[in-house]
């Protein structure tokens, strides 16, 4: 379970053993698994835990495509734009950025623009959002 959580393709575990003591419990859960679950098992808490399991793992698939589309959206920006985006996600004003980067105002105004379209990004906080998803 342990080297499951350590791939790169994680998966939602549910332990079950005859044999669980407080810390194998705690060792298990802190490696990520949903439940851990003693012999004999009833019906519906197997059942339960197979659920959560599953949801889990599909909400970190959607997270994980997510995240995907993002990096892809990301790799479409221009230096500049990229730039610009690192900018923004910092608070600067576009004044300010156009002082950094020795560009017109306008110019900023223009790549900034275009840079928020590319990202699909509808706010600065939404950018801010996206720019902590991609660690940029």
């Amino acid at each position: 379970q342990e080297a499951l959580a350590k791939s790169h393709h994680p998966r939602s575990v549910v332990l079950i053993s005859a044999h669980v003591d407080v810390a194998m419990a705690v060792r298990a859960m802190k490696a990520g698994a949903i439940d851990v679950l003693t012999k004999p098992v009833r019906e519906q808490d197997l059942l339960e835990a197979v659920n959560r399991a599953l949801a889990s793992d599909s909400a970190r698939r959607e997270e994980a495509s997510q995240t995907a589309a993002l990096r892809q959206r990301y790799s479409k920006l221009t230096d500049r734009e990229r730039q610009i985006m690192t900018l923004v996600v910092a608070g600067k004003l576009n004044k300010q950025i156009a002082a950094e980067v020795q560009l017109a105002e306008a110019t900023v105004k223009l790549h900034r623009g275009h840079m928020m379209r590319k990202m699909h990004a509808s706010s600065v906080a939404d950018l801010v959002r996206i720019a902590g998803i991609l660690e940029v």
